[in-house]
């Protein structure tokens, strides 16, 4: 092999771009489940759009920028900054870890600024309402009332596995954010519909694979991880932005909104802040305050104290 050929191979000019995204996915740092569904989502989809065959090599940082665009260009600055953060450490990885030539997200398709937490919370009549409908299809229906009961993230819940669940003790292990192992706890609501979504058409229980499920089986090309799939059903586990599309479409809800109403309503029901912390398993008093916020009917029932007092005769 001449000296050309060996200085490409080093520099990693026939590494594809899925060979690239499937090593930068098999290391420690998208060992937690929640980190590598998330960043394999968007390398995913973006080197769908690129070609998933072409050298990594030959992929210019304008045509990263433009994926970017196409893909969340519209989306609001969170939903924007998460997958050019995934992209941003994936091609990073390849050019200090494997000094791969690779591109690099550009100037241009820079960071976007997030507004402060103002997710306004849900009335609890409005929850309860919303709840009961009958006219929601099962699995948004547990997945709503299993994200209210529990008060977890949304991408927490939908990485359950059935295996998983203690549905005599009503609760379920979960990883946080930190990578910690923690426990989210449902009550009645969720006790009453998981049964029925872990029951297969010929009246046997599901016991292993992902809680949440899509709609169809996965296309071959876009097949997940196997844990991912449902074992009994051969579906796929149901994803993030898909569960966010299908609770604004019949609730006109945000995934987060749950959650955050579920803070509010304990506040509002006096809990103190340190269960409340605990139940939404926040560490700091100062970051549960921003969710814990007095919803229209603490207010209003506050408002009573500033009222004369009733004559007595």
């Amino acid at each position: 092999m001449s000296a050309a050929p060996k200085i490409i191979a080093l520099r990693g000019g026939d590494v594809s771009l899925a060979a690239a995204a499937d090593a930068f996915l098999a290391t420690p740092r998208t060992a937690n489940p929640n980190t590598h569904r998330a960043y394999a989502s968007a390398i995913d989809r973006t080197i769908e759009r690129l070609g998933r065959d072409r050298p990594l090599a030959d992929v210019t940082d304008t045509e990263i920028g433009t994926a970017l665009t196409e893909l969340w260009g519209a989306s609001a600055p969170a939903t924007w900054n998460r997958n050019r953060a995934a992209i941003t450490s994936w091609l990073t990885w390849c050019q200090t870890r494997k000094h791969w030539a690779a591109p690099s997200v550009p100037a241009e398709a820079e960071r976007r600024e997030e507004s402060a937490d103002e997710t306004r919370a849900v009335a609890k009549t409005t929850v309860h309402r919303l709840l009961s409908r009958r006219d929601i299809p099962l699995r948004e229906k547990t997945l709503r009332r299993t994200l209210y009961e529990t008060a977890a993230r949304a991408a927490e819940i939908l990485a359950l596995n059935v295996e998983n669940l203690d549905l005599e003790h009503r609760r379920a292990p979960v990883r946080s954010k930190g990578g910690a192992v923690e426990w989210v706890y449902w009550d009645r609501g969720t006790a009453h519909l998981l049964p029925r979504l872990l029951r297969l058409p010929d009246g046997s229980p599901r016991t292993h694979g992902p809680l949440f499920l899509s709609e169809r089986r996965p296309v071959p090309a876009r097949r997940p991880a196997a844990a991912d799939i449902c074992p009994h059903t051969g579906r796929a586990r149901l994803g993030y932005d898909r569960a966010r599309v299908l609770l604004d479409k019949y609730a006109k809800l945000d995934l987060h909104q749950l959650r955050h109403g579920a803070a509010t309503h304990l506040g509002d029901a006096e809990i103190p802040l340190q269960l409340i912390m605990g139940k939404t398993r926040h560490k700091s008093p100062r970051t549960a305050m921003r969710y814990v916020k007095p919803g229209a009917d603490a207010i209003a029932k506050v408002t009573e104290v500033l009222a004369p007092r009733r004559r007595t005769h």
